[in-house]
């Protein structure tokens, strides 16, 4: 780790670059017009106080969204975003994303839910191969980003970051909203911390259980291991742990299964040789695409913007067994 935040990391091109990747894809939005009018002046300003420690973190705007549940959004001003995306990319993920566990997914480059669904599909195959029967241990951290102890966090990045000034701006951050516990979930930063946060949990089953098949999205987690009293004395263990370590539970989602009855993980119901949507995103998908047609026969939007819209939930079907599904989504009322 760098002796000083005074380095090569913190230069007007670095800052610039930051910029450029937080502006990606919202450039119509009116705070970055905005931005992009005066950007040098703004850059030169932000390399001005993050090197003198005279930055201050603003304050943050809150909106709500409903998919896939009711969670609250805190979002950061523009160019507080941009020094969150300079210290991930500069700092954060080249010195963290290292250390994590191969079988962490989320919020991760080349990995993903789909990655993450694979896998799991992969390891259950196998374990049908070598064990015939086996258990499923699915666990589900309560009001994870809610939860998440401050003060913890802080000492996990502080046994790797030495660097005083970049804690200081890391505290400035953490602690712009003046509370201890609670990561605001709509930080760029927020991600990464709360996967730091949980690599504590992951090092434990990998290293101290010895479980060979874990996999973790975000507080979304599952173990495959041999026998129900294997799965039991995992599940009382990693409870402990999440308790007296991180301050964390699990919630009721958190369950024991049979290996015949598969998995719900990352919006995919899985088991060793199907891999299907579950319920509740069909209802989505098929809502969206109803609402899409409607919007093309009555020329309010082009066909060609409909399949924009609809192109993530295309790459949500594209893994799963879904042609029954699509056809009736996409095929049964051609003529």
């Amino acid at each position: 780790m760098p002796k000083t935040i005074r380095n090569k990391y913190l230069s007007y091109d670095r800052l610039m670059e930051a910029h450029k990747k937080a502006r990606k894809g919202k450039g119509y939005r009116e705070e970055i017009i905005k931005f992009n009018l005066k950007q040098e002046e703004y850059i030169f300003y932000l390399l001005d106080v993050l090197g003198n420690k005279s930055y201050k973190h603003g304050g943050y705007s809150t909106f709500y969204v409903t998919e896939p549940k009711l969670r609250k959004i805190e979002k950061s001003r523009y160019i507080d975003r941009i020094v969150h995306r300079w210290l991930v990319d500069n700092f954060l993920e080249p010195y963290f994303v290292p250390t994590f566990i191969s079988t962490s997914y989320a919020c991760l480059k080349g990995k993903g839910m789909h990655k993450a669904c694979l896998d799991v599909q992969n390891a259950m195959k196998h374990c049908k191969r070598i064990w015939g029967s086996y258990y499923i241990l699915k666990m589900d951290v309560t009001k994870y980003f809610e939860n998440i102890d401050k003060k913890i966090l802080l000492s996990i990045l502080e046994r790797k970051i030495k660097d005083k000034d970049l804690m200081w701006l890391i505290k400035e951050i953490l602690y712009s909203q003046k509370k201890d516990v609670g990561l605001e979930i709509g930080n760029y930063t927020s991600q990464l911390f709360a996967n730091i946060y949980l690599n504590e949990v992951d090092q434990y089953v990998k290293k101290e259980l010895g479980i060979k098949y874990y996999f973790r999205y975000l507080d979304d987690s599952v173990l495959l291991v041999k026998s129900k009293e294997e799965a039991k004395y995992c599940l009382e263990k990693i409870k402990e742990f999440l308790y007296y370590n991180l301050k964390l539970t699990l919630n009721k989602k958190t369950q024991i299964f049979k290996s015949k009855q598969g998995i719900n993980f990352c919006g995919y119901k899985i088991n060793e040789y199907r891999l299907k949507i579950r319920d509740k995103g069909k209802r989505k998908l098929k809502k969206k695409v109803v609402k899409l047609k409607y919007l093309v026969k009555n020329e309010k939007i082009s066909s060609k913007e409909a399949k924009k819209y609809l192109a993530g939930h295309m790459g949500y079907i594209k893994i799963a067994n879904t042609w029954n599904l699509e056809n009736k989504l996409f095929y049964r009322d051609r003529s």
